[in-house]
């Protein structure tokens, strides 16, 4: 059976927990997808126990004891619950940090040789990544109004639209056009300075009386204007205060603010060394508008101008030049970028295109990549259905919404992609294909920034190249995923054994309720206890189980039992079969004892394997628990299943996904079908290599057909040696 998936408020401690506690927690924030904890000790985390638990995706730990845990579209539901947590606002912890606050703690305790480059690819994701919504939404905006657009219904490019059109226009170009004030406001943060004055400084050069002097035909004097023969731009200079000021419209710019907000820091946080606090609210601000409002006007806008134009410009020569090598190139790089949060800058750069140039050329070879991951995700679908894998097939469909429908690939990435090393290969292959389908057709172009989804295909140009290449990807992937399997072939045995003891454990489960459910109905109709009993047992002797027993009877008590079986036919009351003699089974290392809840895998935590213990060992020679015959030896080592003359079925299996291990560090004593007493050694484990390879070292032993018995008791919380009782059973 599986245990049912914990609240809201119940995943949210289990994160806490497993991040160390609250204690731990110097700070925590979220961005679209991710829980981003700022640690004192990131050793203290549990990322087993993080990565097991149903509602986390997965886990990504990073330097300067940051931990990320991503959660999916749901993170701001769990990072509330876990801000209002009691153990996360009591008294003597401090108050939790803004972003900018825990982005600058980052800073201080960052790690690591090259420190410096983290700091300024987090500077860039972090300017973009909270504007993640709005992006998406203006983004399907536009692919409706393409819709409509293809169908016929309106022209969208039309220069006379109605005034309804061009609402709907403004519903979108809000967003991009006021990106440079957004990302303003996000750096600023990002710098730990006041984000509004970020945003006034950049707001500045886009209010209409500056981008009215744009307008040669206005009539204010001072502006010159020429024409740029390659580009066909033209450029328009001001006199002001006796200066040249190169005019541009900074509508959609991404490079400006960034490069505005690195140097408005340094002002900003040297006018507050110059300042006493009491006065610093009105001199601050005002001091850095009136030093950054004409830098940035007349030096910063020019030179972000150029540096976006200058990237581009050389993007676009590649993509015109060598599109093959650009549109193979592309959606490669993108499934190493994404993981790590480095795929912003890149998104920067589509829309400096769209404002520059009026069209994207980097999202068409894009959606190859976004679509063969989506394929990919296709592929381990269609396992999970096939090798009947509820959590999978959960976790996969969920996925392959959010790809197909939202563009959002991180679903799949961390809750899939990232734990199969086979997929990555399958999934670049696709890429591959798709890029170059994009390359040999010509490249596809966009004129509007779009998520790659299913719904935003009718905004990438030419629509037909776009959809073979990425059709051919995702077909792609998905064909050598499925073909080829997500797992190793000892992966798969192991999941499919484990697969069928959960079915068969099930089942049994259910031909023992059934006899319990027929007596209750033959009680409720009125017949006597004795009938009743004599009926159930029937049942069950036809099922082949036994019947449901009650507290053990000692050596003297079978008379006992008997007459009490008389009294309550007298007395018409239903009769309990005594269990039989207690079989104890042995721990098969010494270490501390702890219940199944605790172990850091779902399959075993929900029991359908069976009840029984998990101990974490003291050492790497593991015995056996019991007399009796070996009937499965995994050859990995790894696992072993033994059945007693008495027919109990015990297994042991060492670690945590130690499968992946292959063999390596199991020295295996015994063979299939060997009898075996208990004390005998089975295997001797490496441990350090185990703990090497990252898996948790906790050895699992169940009884696998406990439904089948009256009782299944195990010993926890106390540290034994091998060969002590951990598990009590009784038939």
């Amino acid at each position: 059976m599986n245990t049912p998936a914990p609240g809201p408020d119940a995943l949210a401690e289990d994160i806490l927990r497993g991040v160390g506690g609250p204690e731990n927690v110097e700070s925590l924030t979220h961005c679209a997808t991710r829980l981003r904890f700022q640690l004192h000790d990131g050793d203290k985390v549990d990322q087993a126990a993080l990565d097991a638990l149903d509602g986390v995706m997965g886990t990504v730990p990073q330097s300067g004891d940051r931990f990320q845990v991503v959660i999916g579209g749901a993170v701001a539901n769990v990072y509330s619950r876990i801000m209002n947590l009691p153990s996360m606002t009591g008294g003597g912890r401090p108050a939790a940090k803004s972003d900018a606050e825990v982005k600058a703690a980052i800073r201080a305790k960052s790690r690591g040789k090259f420190a410096w480059l983290d700091n300024f690819f987090e500077y860039l994701s972090d300017s973009f990544r909270p504007l993640m919504g709005v992006l998406l939404g203006a983004s399907l905006i536009i692919a409706i109004a393409s819709v409509l657009d293809a169908l016929g219904v309106v022209d969208f490019r039309a220069a006379d639209k109605s005034a309804t059109w061009v609402f709907v226009d403004a519903m979108w170009r809000s967003v991009l056009y006021f990106l440079p004030i957004m990302v303003a406001y996000n750096a600023a943060r990002k710098l730990q300075i006041d984000p509004w004055v970020g945003s006034a400084v950049m707001a500045a050069v886009m209010t209409p009386n500056f981008t009215g002097l744009l307008n040669p035909e206005g009539g204010t004097p001072g502006i010159t204007c020429t024409t740029n023969a390659t580009l066909g731009t033209q450029n328009c200079v001001a006199d002001v205060f006796g200066l040249p000021m190169q005019l541009n419209d900074y509508g959609g710019q991404v490079f400006v603010p960034l490069l505005m907000v690195a140097l408005l820091a340094l002002v900003y946080k040297g006018l507050q060394r110059v300042f006493p606090e009491n006065v610093q609210l009105v001199f601050v601000p005002f001091f850095s508008m009136l030093i950054m409002i004409p830098v940035t006007a007349f030096l910063i806008g020019p030179l972000g101008i150029w540096a976006g134009n200058g990237i581009g410009a050389g993007l676009a020569w590649l993509n015109g030049n060598a599109p093959i090598v650009f549109a193979i190139f592309i959606p490669l790089l993108y499934p190493f970028l994404v993981p790590l949060g480095l795929h912003w800058p890149l998104n920067a750069l589509m829309l400096q295109n769209i404002n520059a140039l009026g069209y994207d050329f980097i999202q068409g070879p894009m959606g190859a990549w976004n679509f063969a991951c989506f394929g990919a995700t296709a592929g381990v679908l269609l396992l999970s259905i096939r090798h009947r894998e509820p959590i999978m097939r959960q976790t996969a469909t969920g996925a392959l919404a959010a790809g197909l429908f939202g563009g959002i690939s991180e679903p799949s990435l961390y809750g899939i992609h990232l734990r199969f090393k086979r997929i990555y290969p399958r999934m670049l292959v696709g890429c591959l294909v798709g890029g170059l389908i994009v390359g040999i057709l010509g490249g596809v172009d966009t004129s509007a920034f779009a998520f790659t989804s299913l719904l935003t295909i009718p905004v990438f140009d030419p629509m037909g190249v776009y959809v073979i290449a990425i059709a051919a990807a995702f077909v792609t992937a998905l064909v050598l995923v499925y073909f080829s399997d997500y797992m190793t072939p000892a992966q798969r045995a192991e999941a499919n054994a484990e697969r069928d003891a959960a079915e068969a454990a099930a089942q049994s489960s259910a031909v023992v309720a059934e006899p319990a459910a027929r007596e209750r109905e033959l009680v409720g109709a009125g017949v006597g206890g004795a009938a009743s009993a004599a009926a159930a047992g029937s049942v069950a002797a036809a099922a082949g189980a036994t019947a449901p027993a009650g507290p053990a009877a000692d050596a003297s008590g079978s008379a006992g039992a008997a007459d009490a079986s008389a009294a309550d036919a007298a007395s018409g009351t239903a009769s309990t079969v005594p269990a039989g003699p207690a079989v104890q089974i042995a721990a098969p290392v010494g270490g501390r004892v702890v219940g199944l809840d605790e172990v850091p895998d779902p399959v075993f935590a929900s029991r359908a394997l069976g009840e029984g213990v998990g101990i974490e060992p003291v050492d790497g020679r593991i015995l056996s628990p019991v007399d009796g015959e070996l009937i499965t030896v995994a050859g990995t080592g790894h696992a072993f299943g033994l059945r007693t003359a008495d027919g109990i079925e015990v297994l042991i299996h060492i670690g945590i996904d130690t499968v992946q291990m292959k063999g390596e560090g199991f020295d295996v004593q015994v063979e299939s079908c060997q009898k075996v007493s208990a004390g005998d050694l089975l295997v001797v484990v490496d441990l350090e290599a185990v703990r090497a390879a990252e898996h948790p070292t906790v050895t699992l032993m169940t009884i696998t057909n406990t439904a089948q018995l009256a009782e299944v008791a195990p010993r926890t919380g106390a540290d034994v040696a091998a060969g002590e009782t951990v598990v009590t059973v009784r038939r």
